[in-house]
């Protein structure tokens, strides 16, 4: 059975750093053939998508609220998926999900909460 296990969240002040990890466990298919994203979802909100990555790492795209500050990258090595978050802000302030998608089918992750606050 794939597990999607995220981590790495917290309570951060406003202007600092979380680096998310997302690792696929019971992953028997070639990780490396699945694109990636990751979401957050803030209370009351939609859940929206933050970034992403293709299979082989070599195209990444970015929501333009957090373009220039997140980066995503991946290991297919470790079936890894990370998020580099930096300059935080309290609107970043959500449960970040990650997801890894190929075709029609996809797994998700159980989230892990990020708190920018003072």
């Amino acid at each position: 059975q794939v597990q999607l296990v995220e981590s790495g969240g917290g309570l951060v002040q406003p202007g600092g750093s979380l680096r998310l990890s997302c690792a696929a466990k019971g992953f028997t298919f070639t990780f490396s053939n699945y694109a990636a994203r990751w979401h957050r979802q803030a209370p009351g909100k939609e859940r929206e998508l933050v970034a992403g990555i293709s299979s082989v790492g070599g195209s990444t795209i970015y929501s333009d609220s957090v373009k220039g500050r997140f980066t995503i990258s991946r290991d297919n090595a470790k079936n890894t998926v990370s998020l580099q978050m930096n300059s935080l802000k309290p609107e970043d302030t959500a449960v970040y999900y990650c997801q890894i998608l190929r075709g029609g089918f996809d797994y998700w992750g159980q989230g892990t909460q990020v708190t920018v606050s003072s």
